[in-house]
């Protein structure tokens, strides 16, 4: 049997390889940082990584860490409700909460794992959920996993959502979905009138925060905070993967009975492992660092207006942006790829995105800045896409 179906494979590869579309993956033999180390011993700038704030080889979490590594041991061998939940998974659930100013908070292993859990507990056949056209697919699959009606508004248009809400009204409970910052483009979600909607058509909200979180607002809680309206979303969730240290790692934190609930019902939190001691004990370190100072996201918001001035002054196509995500659009997946491999070649490290982590003919260059980049970095990576871009014909 599996000979047949070995051939299968191979031609479904072959056409992916064919398409231009096939993922190669780069080995990375140092920490993670601006500055990293590939297997072929050349050193790069790291310029697509979630690490945002550069807290992935912070000190302070790597001591944090190892001490909780000393105190809690390796890992729990066990779920939540078992015997997998030390004082550090509670502390760090509470802290979490002071910093969205929410009720309570339930850690996942992964925000996929948060956004895969939280609609079917919640609801069913009876209601709906209104989701963002461009939400993670992570918000998708959990979406897939609930009975409730479904409904999708194009990417942040409000004239469209209120439309759906209309639709919508037969459901008995209604949840507008959407990201904080979408992944793809770095454009902010207009979360304040979503709020405004989600009031006049007697419906609650949800946010994925996991590109925004330590990102945008002042003080980098996210969306919520950057529109004024902390505390009045019903649902967060986010990750402690990406501006909250690299690790793993994902929470739901939100309305008291919600969150109640999904420790009684959620899937992914009944059936998985608990996140290492040390884990938590890094992420503590984390949201204490970020309560105390400003400083990280105040120079990852000069980064990324120094660069994205800088990229739009050269002619690059950047699609609009509020966050530290700066989508270079070259629009063909094999430009695209072609474009990462020679900026390699100068010492940026980058990846094309296309089909079908994006749609077709919307191939682009995700540029992602960090705290950890210092301005000879960035002026290193401008330079390069200004000769990679010329070469292959994209700037004149």
């Amino acid at each position: 049997m599996y000979k047949n179906y070995k051939e299968h494979l191979e031609k479904i590869i072959t056409e992916i390889r064919e398409a231009g579309l096939y993922k190669n993956e780069r080995i990375i033999v140092s920490a993670q940082g601006a500055e990293i180390e590939l297997d072929t011993g050349q050193k790069v700038l790291n310029f697509c990584a979630n690490n945002y704030l550069g807290l992935s080889n912070n000190p302070k979490l790597i001591e944090a860490a190892k001490h909780a590594l000393d105190s809690h041991g390796y890992g729990m061998s066990s779920v939540r409700f078992i015997c997998g939940t030390t004082d550090l998974h509670k502390e760090l659930e509470r802290k979490i909460s002071r910093f969205f100013m929410t009720d309570d908070t339930i850690l996942y292993a992964a925000c996929f794992d948060a956004n895969g859990g939280v609609f079917e507990p919640l609801l069913t056949e009876e209601d709906a959920i209104i989701s963002d056209a461009l939400n993670h697919a992570s918000i998708i699959d959990g979406i897939r996993l609930c009975k409730a009606q479904r409904y999708r508004y194009a990417n942040a248009d409000m004239a469209d959502l209120e439309k759906q809400l209309k639709l919508a009204q037969a459901q008995r409970f209604r949840l507008i979905v959407t990201d904080g910052v979408f992944s793809m483009d770095g454009n902010v979600a207009p979360l304040r009138k979503i709020v405004e909607l989600a009031e006049l058509y007697n419906a609650m909200v949800m946010v994925d925060e996991s590109h925004s979180a330590g990102v945008v607002g002042e003080t980098g809680r996210g969306v919520t905070e950057l529109h004024g309206i902390m505390g009045q979303v019903d649902i967060i969730t986010g990750t402690l993967g990406k501006a909250f240290g690299g690790a793993i790692g994902g929470f739901t934190t939100g309305r008291k009975e919600i969150i109640e609930l999904l420790r009684q019902r959620s899937r992914p939190y009944l059936f998985s492992n608990s996140i290492p001691p040390l884990v938590a004990a890094a992420g503590i370190k984390m949201v204490e660092m970020m309560t105390e100072t400003n400083e990280l996201q105040d120079k990852l918001h000069r980064n990324a207006e120094y660069f994205i001035s800088r990229m739009t002054n050269l002619g690059f196509d950047i699609k609009p942006t509020r966050s530290a995500i700066c989508a270079v659009m070259l629009y063909d997946a094999k430009l695209s790829q072609e474009f990462a491999s020679k900026l390699l070649k100068e010492g940026i490290y980058v990846i094309g995105f296309y089909y079908p982590v994006v749609p077709k003919g919307e191939a682009r260059i995700r540029v992602q800045l960090s705290a950890a980049h210092e301005t000879e970095h960035l002026d290193k990576a401008v330079k390069a896409f200004e000769k990679v871009g010329k070469e292959l014909g994209v700037l004149k």
